[in-house]
């Protein structure tokens, strides 16, 4: 009997699926297309709820911040996390394959090195993966001509590239430059307060309590004070 107990107890354990987890997120788009923390983890916690088998263990999570464009670099959190993966030979699991990487020649490196899973595929193999990061990738070689083309017969019609950046541009200045004019209307209120030592909250109050408002009619908040300090130079 207890040979028998041993035996069953050791096959539970081995049949615990062990994994671990990897995310990317841009410093400059985290919230673009759903490739964000939050919507990633959300992807992932639906695999291990209803793709993975059960019972299931998360050795680690690991996250990268990028800044720009996957450039192809070395990652150094995506490194720790297939250290692991192979040490403990766990599954290494992304939400979507292009938070692994979007070259498809380093993400066939990584199948080769350890067992990929991706959430928003949960049937995929590993010639399945191998295959969609291909395609991916030619897609985006396509959009990216295609993009190229059109600007280039925009330009020939004599359209002048760029005009939205430029409007957006002198649309920006103008609001700042009102709000240095405000901030310059409220200097002779704000000024004697910061002389008085007084904090960014106890200034929103008294600038509240007189009855003013911001630009958009909301109540002083410690940060706007803040910003208005700055303005000011003070």
């Amino acid at each position: 009997m207890l040979y028998l107990f041993l035996t069953k107890a050791t096959a539970t354990t081995a049949m615990t699926i062990r994994y671990v987890i990897y995310r990317r997120v841009s410093t400059d788009k985290q919230g673009a297309s759903g490739l964000g923390l939050e919507a990633q983890q959300r992807d992932i916690a639906l695999f291990l709820e209803t793709y993975s088998g059960q019972p299931y263990e998360v050795l680690g999570t690991f996250t990268e911040v990028i800044t720009g464009k996957d450039t192809g670099a070395v990652k150094e959190e995506r490194e720790k996390a297939i250290a692991l993966s192979k040490k403990h030979k766990a599954t290494m699991l992304v939400a979507k394959l292009d938070r692994l990487s979007r070259d498809v020649e380093d993400i066939a490196g990584i199948i080769k090195r350890v067992d990929l899973k991706v959430a928003c595929m949960p049937q995929a193999d590993r010639f399945q993966l191998h295959l969609y990061a291909a395609l991916a990738e030619q897609e985006r070689e396509f959009i990216s001509q295609r993009t190229k083309q059109a600007l280039a017969a925009a330009k020939a019609r004599g359209v002048k590239l760029g005009g939205l950046r430029d409007k957006t541009g002198r649309r920006n200045e103008v609001t700042k430059q009102k709000a240095q004019e405000r901030a310059e209307r409220l200097s002779g209120l704000v000024k004697p307060l910061v002389a008085a030592g007084m904090t960014t909250r106890e200034i929103a109050q008294e600038l509240n309590n007189a009855g003013l408002r911001t630009s958009r009619g909301h109540e002083f908040q410690s940060m706007t004070v803040s910003r208005l300090i700055q303005r000011l130079g003070l």
